[in-house]
């Protein structure tokens, strides 16, 4: 694939703020559908996919999780069903790996039961409930009271699928410019005006898909305040090499409800590694993959936004677990071996981080479904968490659906 290394466009059709993945799927579609139109790429950073794109995971999700109904459900299994494609048709590689979602208490039976209805209404392929008893024929050395498996979710490379969703849109003539970070946007008369290192672009209409950043350059176009960005890290451990064949897959806790993180999970990568993770600690920056960065502008508007005092008093007990898994593997480990129980004394080394874009509402309730709004001449993606990767390409279509409608 090859880069432009010239600066942007002065004037383009369509400008696309940010190369992540949905950016990058978006670009795609866009130029699908408009043969001959003038589309550019706008990267902050010197290479695509360098956030939450190029440090997720990888899982390929199957729906199960997601309240009927919404746009999570609706685009999941639509998503996973054509990125296998997509990846069988690009040699990109991945597996079918499957999961266990394992209940471990009494008290979890019940949320299973409802993880159980959202996946079959939600039409998530091949979903079976099994017992206790069951459990091991898929997984040897898990245990549980019940678990719901879905051998439709999987694994693959989303850095590598994000890149191969930007050489089609070049391909079809589109530019990708790194380095070209907008730091803000106006409407101006016929179009936008995008502010960026290299001086301004005026596009006829824009899409904002900037992650971390999204609700900054959303307000200054004009769009709410609400909901706020706030970072959360996202640490795991990687378990020692010689252990990782206690789990064949990935094995997934039941998940509290009230929150949209999935806990301290096992994932087994296309590399092989076994990871355990991840963690959800609000941090100080919107980029504090080291734990202790903090910058001022970050951490005002994190402490500033009142949804963050409301989700504070209504989670401080998970914010001390949390704080507990940051500060010591062995607390992190022993999550893993309520289901697993051999790995109780296996060996842990630090894994891969990475910073969730959570949006987080004035009332303190964190979003938990994908959040669109549009403004004069500007589409924006104001919360795209997991599983947006998965659903990257029906969620373009969703967005280039509304583009067009922008005219």
């Amino acid at each position: 694939m090859t880069l432009s290394a010239d600066a942007p466009p002065r004037e383009c059709d369509v400008a696309i703020i940010g190369a992540g993945i949905i950016g990058l799927a978006i670009a795609r579609e866009v130029m699908r559908r408009r043969q001959g139109v003038r589309l550019c790429v706008l990267e902050r950073e010197r290479r695509l996919g360098a956030h939450q794109t190029g440090r997720s995971s990888g899982v390929i999700h199957a729906g199960v999780y997601y309240e009927p109904g919404g746009l999570k459900a609706r685009l999941c299994v639509e998503g996973a069903r054509e990125l296998y494609a997509h990846c069988e048709e690009r040699d990109i590689g991945f597996q079918r790996s499957g999961k266990l979602i394992v209940a471990t208490a009494e008290g979890e039976v019940e949320a299973l039961d409802e993880l159980e209805r959202r996946g079959l209404v939600n039409g998530v392929p091949g979903l079976r409930r099994l017992s206790a008893g069951e459990i091991a024929a898929v997984e040897p050395h898990a245990e549980g009271l019940s678990a719901l498996h879905s051998p439709s979710t999987g694994i693959t490379d989303f850095g590598e699928v994000a890149r191969s969703y930007g050489e089609e849109a070049i391909s079809a003539g589109a530019t990708v410019h790194l380095g070209a970070g907008v730091e803000s946007a106006r409407p101006v008369s016929g179009g936008i005006r995008l502010s960026h290192s290299h001086g301004d672009t005026v596009a006829k209409s824009a899409v904002f898909s900037a992650g971390l950043w999204s609700d900054r350059l959303a307000v200054s176009c004009g769009a709410p305040k609400e909901p706020r960005i706030v970072p959360f890290r996202g640490a795991y451990l990687r378990v020692d090499p010689a252990r990782a064949d206690l789990v064949r897959s990935n094995i997934y806790p039941v998940p509290d409800p009230a929150l949209p993180f999935l806990g301290a999970h096992l994932t087994r990568t296309l590399s092989g590694d076994l990871l355990i993770g991840p963690s959800a600690l609000m941090v100080g920056a919107r980029d504090a993959y080291a734990l202790l960065r903090v910058r001022p502008r970050d951490l005002a508007e994190t402490v500033a936004w009142p949804g963050t005092w409301r989700l504070g008093a209504r989670n401080w007990r998970t914010g001390l677990t949390e704080l507990r898994r940051a500060a010591s593997k062995r607390s992190f480990l022993s999550e893993a071996a309520r289901f697993v129980p051999a790995l109780a004394d296996a060996t842990v080394s630090v894994g891969p981080v990475g910073i969730r874009a959570q949006a987080l509402g004035r009332d303190g309730a964190l979003v938990d479904d994908f959040v669109v709004h549009r403004t004069e001449h500007a589409i924006h993606v104001r919360n795209a968490p997991s599983p947006a990767a998965t659903a990257a390409m029906p969620l373009a279509r969703l967005i280039a659906d509304q583009l067009d409608e922008l005219g």
